[in-house]
């Protein structure tokens, strides 16, 4: 699997579309980063299946509540 990875996100405050680099290096990784346009935090969570060599990333606000 290659180390680093390119995605593009939509951030779930403003609806900017912002292209991510993930360093893959690390395995799985829960992080966070503030939007280029509106500077709101962006939660990330990266999961790395080495087994099936891909990468699954989700996004949220981190104000949204799961039930």
């Amino acid at each position: 699997m290659k180390e680093f990875s390119e995605k593009s996100v939509t951030c779930p405050h403003c609806g900017h579309m912002i292209r991510v680099s993930l360093d893959c290096s690390n395995g799985s990784q829960d992080f966070y980063d503030d939007c280029p346009a509106c500077c709101h935090p962006i939660h990330f969570n990266m999961v790395v299946d080495e087994l099936n060599d891909s990468i699954e990333l989700s996004i949220d606000a981190d104000d949204e509540q799961i039930f």
